[in-house]
Parts: structure tokens; C-alpha cells; sequence
């Protein structure tokens, strides 16, 4: 039975909780790999809508296990508040279990965020301001606070007072802020600690035990590709690895046990927060894409920046990621345009280019070459077969299925849970 990574493979938002959800019923763990609060999945399960933030999305069905792995950082008040969330519409949460290696959001990492972010103005990152990158680089700089640290108040101690002595330099002489207690630091994370404690535990263990016996395992990256800290656009990026690889090390899962790499592509593309976007609208067709698709961030509550679809991108990702397989959502979103434009490459300086260039300087630059597909009227939502959509909706399936370089697998034709085609199984 395999294990499956499912990513998102634009710049986010693509509808990786639809397809995590979608799979759920016959995967029996699914794993967040990397990222934290700052990522947000909607799912809609019959008439009812989930909005979730740092939960595995597998832990709306009832027989998988929600995994969160070491790579994943955790904001301890933003667990604890979503698990409540959950349990009071009635979701059993009690199968959960948080990896002992993820590292803490504290609430200074919080702090350093926003402060940071007002410093910099108008070079701000765009940033969620919940702490993400504070935390991944105490990470790196071996300063963070892991949920382990939890159950040794000595250690925790040590700990956060050795990770505020340079920030509260930082907080009082750069930022002109008042110096954080580390005492009050620790008494709130110890106040955490034995509501977290039932779902603690050796994931790595667990997950490759799980593998193999001949479980099925998913494990679902929190942004896309282009937000990845070393393969995205760089700086307007996320702090942590979303791609394929950071699942082996935000999980602790060696490569030769992945089986498959499926890529969520939205039928067009979006983006939240600063940073390139060769496609993106600022006319009419920007706006209705907007609306039509509800394009507001989960997270954020931020409208998203709205444009055609990238195929040089889906190449990208079909290459960084060594991708399987592609599902396509949102395609009942185009419904409606007598012509759909599609980037097949970039000019830049000039000169056609086919494929992501790997220099900043040259992405800002690039202005999108776009090839013009026919669209089409009709309601496609009600469709469950890929020979149900209209002759033009299927040439359009088709032709970025070639430009992207991975077979389409599964269509979403709507948000609902059943409102999907699925071409072949992931399974």
C-alpha cells in the first residue's frame, strides 16, 4: 500500500484540504509535515464547512489518524482552541498525536513577527504575523522550545531564558518595546502542558511502523511549492520546506518509502501577500475570478491576488517535486469565459522563456505569453465523469494536463465533498 505526499503546487490555496478530505476515507494517517497556523484548508463535508488552520485535515474523517509531525511548528492556544472548535461540532479529535520534536510558537515568537514586519514598511515580507518564521529560525539557530520541552520545567526554563536574552536587546534597543518576562513565559507554556500530553508521542516510530505493516500514509504540505523557503520566490516565501522533500524530514520518513507525489492545481492561480506574480489580473476578470471563486484567505482573511493559469509554474513543480500526479480544482470557476487564457512561457528581456527562471531579478521581469483556449457555459458541477464536461471544458483539462507535465487524476467541478471527478485512483 503506498505512501502518498499531496502539495499544494502554486504559491497555496489550491484546495489541498478538499483532496486530503477526499482521500481520507481510505488513508489510515495523515501527516502535516511542515508550517504551522499560518496555513489554512477549507473542507466541506455535506452541508457543513470546516476552516482548518494547523490540523491535519484527515481528522474530519472518522477512521484516519491526524498526524503532526517535527517539522510543523505549534502554536500551543491555536491547537488547543481548534481542537475545541472540532469537538464541540461533534468531531472525535481523540485520535490525534503531536510529534515531541515540533518546535512552539511562544508568544515572544509573536511578538518578533509583528514588530518585525512594522519595522521593515513598505519591504515588509507579508507575513501572517502568527510567528512562523521567529520560530523556524530559533529552530536553526538552536534556541526553539519543542513540545518536549514541555514535560522538563528545568530544561524549559534554561531554554527560554537563553532565547529572550538577545530578543529582549533586540525588543527594548531596536523596537523601543518592553522586555518579556521569561518567567511568565514559562508558566504559560506548563499551563499547556498536560492538555497537549495525551496526544504526544514518537511519530517518526509510529509512521514508519505504519508504512511498514502496509498502512496507507499522506502526508500533506501546509503551503505550495512556490512559498517553499529554498525552491519558492524567494524572500516572499513561507519559513519551512512544502515541498516533497520536507516531508521526509518534516516527518521523519526516508524517500524510498514515498510511492506518490500528487500536486494541487487551482484551474487558474492565486496568491496571498507580497512577491511576483506574472499572471495576476488587476481588470474585471481579476475581480470575477475573485468573487466567483471566493478567493479570501482561510488564514489571512486577506483577498488573493487573482490571475490566469501558470503552466510554466505547474512545470516547476511538476520538476521540484517529482510529481505523479496533478488534481485540478476550481475548474467550475472558469465556467462562463468564451476564451480562457493559459501562460505557456515568459518574455523576458526580449527573449521566450519556457522555463521558471532560477534569478529573482529575472521572475519580477517576466511578462506572461498566453495561448487562448475556448471556454464554455455550461454547469459542470453535477458532472462525475470526465466525458459528463462540456467538449471545451475537456480540451482544457487536457491541455494543461500536456503543459504541465504530470497526468490529471482527479477534477474538482465544485467545493462539496462528492463534487469531484476522479480520472484514476491515487491508491
Amino acid at each position: 500500500m503506498p505512501a502518498l505526499v499531496l502539495l499544494g503546487a502554486q504559491w497555496g490555496d489550491e484546495g489541498k484540504g478538499k483532496a486530503t478530505d477526499l482521500l481520507g476515507g481510505s488513508v489510515d494517517y495523515v501527516v502535516r509535515y511542515q508550517g504551522g497556523n499560518n496555513a489554512g484548508h477549507t473542507v466541506v463535508v455535506g452541508d457543513q464547512k470546516y476552516a482548518l488552520h494547523l490540523l491535519p485535515s484527515g481528522i474530519l474523517s472518522p477512521g484516519c489518524t491526524p498526524v503532526i509531525g517535527n517539522g510543523v511548528v505549534v502554536d500551543p492556544a491555536v491547537l488547543l482552541s481548534e481542537l475545541s472548535g472540532l469537538n464541540e461540532r461533534g468531531v472525535d479529535t481523540s485520535k490525534l498525536l503531536i510529534s515531541g520534536n515540533a518546535h512552539l510558537i511562544t508568544p515572544y515568537n509573536v511578538t518578533l513577527d509583528k514588530v518585525g514586519e512594522r519595522f521593515l514598511g513598505k519591504r515588509k515580507i507579508g507575513t501572517t504575523g502568527r510567528g512562523i518564521g521567529p520560530t523556524y529560525a530559533d529552530k536553526i539557530n538552536r534556541v526553539g522550545i519543542r513540545v518536549q520541552d514541555l514535560y522538563d520545567e528545568s530544561i524549559l526554563t534554561q531554554k527560554v531564558e537563553a532565547a529572550l536574552e538577545l530578543k529582549n536587546q533586540l525588543l527594548a534597543k531596536l523596537y523601543n518595546r518592553r522586555a518579556i518576562d521569561s518567567a511568565q513565559i514559562v508558566d504559560g507554556l506548563l499551563a499547556y502542558a498536560d492538555q497537549i500530553k495525551p496526544f504526544v508521542a514518537d511519530t517518526t516510530l509510529i509512521l514508519n511502523n505504519a508504512i511498514d505493516e502496509g498502512k496507507v500514509v499522506l502526508f500533506e504540505g501546509g503551503q505550495g511549492t512556490l512559498l517553499d523557503v529554498d525552491h519558492g520566490t524567494y524572500p516572499f516565501v513561507t519559513s519551512s520546506n512544502p515541498t516533497a522533500g520536507g516531508a521526509c524530514t518534516g516527518a521523519g520518513v526516508g524517500p524510498t518509502k514515498i510511492n506518490r507525489v500528487i500536486g494541487i492545481l487551482k484551474a487558474y492561480t492565486t496568491r496571498v501577500g507580497a512577491g511576483p506574480f506574472p499572471t495576476e489580473l488587476f481588470d474585471e476578470d481579476g475581480e470575477k475570478l475573485r468573487v466567483i471563486g471566493g478567493e479570501r484567505g482561510v488564514t489571512t482573511g486577506r483577498d488573493r491576488r487573482c490571475g490566469w493559469f501558470d503552466a510554466v509554474i505547474a512545470r516547476y513543480a511538476t520538476r521540484v517535486n517529482g510529481l505523479t500526479d496533478f488534481f485540478l480544482t476550481k475548474l467550475d470557476v472558469l465556467t462562463g469565459w468564451e476564451q480562457i487564457p493559459v501562460c505557456v512561457a515568459y518574455e523576458i528581456d526580449g527573449k521566450r522563456v519556457e522555463e521558471l527562471p532560477y534569478s529573482q531579478t529575472d521572475f519580477h521581469h517576466a511578462k506572461p505569453v498566453y495561448e487562448m483556449l475556448p471556454g464554455w457555459t455550461e454547469d459542470i458541477s453535477k458532472a462525475k465523469t470526465f466525458s459528463e464536461l462540456p467538449k471545451n471544458a475537456q480540451a482544457y483539462v487536457k491541455a494543461l494536463e500536456e503543459m504541465s507535465g504530470a497526468p490529471i487524476s482527479a477534477i474538482g467541478v465544485g467545493p462539496g465533498r462528492d463534487e469531484t471527478i476522479e480520472i484514476r485512483s491515487f491508491l
